[in-house]
């Protein structure tokens, strides 16, 4: 099952970097930390996302980096990585910053008219990403991190399996049966993804979790980006293949 495409009114929908310095990822230590060559000097740093993103961060591979505050635990922060050619945002919170952003410019067409925004707002026990409130048509949103793209141009979530994931799409199928309007934006951080779809090899029950949701009537979009060292902004809608 495909979406169709729809168009983006790009209206500054940009998140700027700081200042990057060019580094070479060494090594992972854990989820959040790892390990890069700064001009010769290995030093700690924070990796802001928990996906394992095999592709990017591997010994050797180029990524950019900028200094963190004084007192923190790791030197620097890691904001992008190469992919052959392509840069590519590693940074899992940048999507719900986009996201939001486009919300208060009225940049989507699907989510215009929204009166109120909230972000982390809670359900029952749930918590999601955003709450949109009109009166009439209050909407719950949950935004995804995208980092990895197949060679055929097929970006896809999870990069590792996901219970999380998969619990947070069917809170959001409850979310209808109470009258709510539901939806889940993928955010793919990098330009060369041509469609979306879910992970099936990697995580079957997610994959599962999104076609169920998809036809109990949560809204599926896709976004790709454009990257740069200087920044990230949305860039265009992605056909979804569930």
């Amino acid at each position: 099952m495909y979406s169709t495409p729809q168009p983006l009114l790009l209206k500054d929908v940009i998140i700027h970097f700081p200042e990057l310095l060019k580094a070479s990822f060494v090594e992972r230590l854990n989820r959040f930390v790892g390990l890069v060559d700064v001009a010769g000097q290995v030093c700690p740093a924070h990796v802001p996302s928990s996906g394992r993103m095999r592709e990017l961060l591997f010994p050797g591979n180029n990524v950019y980096v900028a200094p963190m505050p004084a007192g923190k635990r790791t030197q620097y922060r890691i904001h992008l990585a190469h992919h052959g050619k392509i840069l590519v945002s590693v940074d899992s919170l940048l999507p719900n910053r986009l996201i939001h952003k486009s919300l208060l410019q009225q940049v989507l067409a699907q989510f215009r008219g929204y009166r109120e925004i909230k972000k982390e707002a809670r359900y029952g026990e749930s918590r999601f990403d955003l709450y949109l409130e009109d009166g009439a048509h209050p909407c719950f949103i949950e935004v995804k991190s995208v980092t990895l793209v197949e060679e055929d141009g097929v970006a896809r979530f999870p990069d590792a399996p996901s219970a999380r994931g998969s619990k947070h799409i069917q809170e959001l199928v409850r979310t209808l049966n109470d009258g709510f309007r539901a939806a889940v934006i993928f955010v793919v951080q990098r330009n060369d993804a041509r469609v979306f779809s879910p992970n099936q090899v990697t995580d079957p029950l997610f994959t599962e979790a999104l076609r169920r949701a998809g036809s109990a009537g949560v809204e599926i979009y896709a976004l790709g980006c454009s990257v740069s060292r200087q920044g990230i902004g949305l860039q265009n809608y992605l056909p979804v293949e569930l």
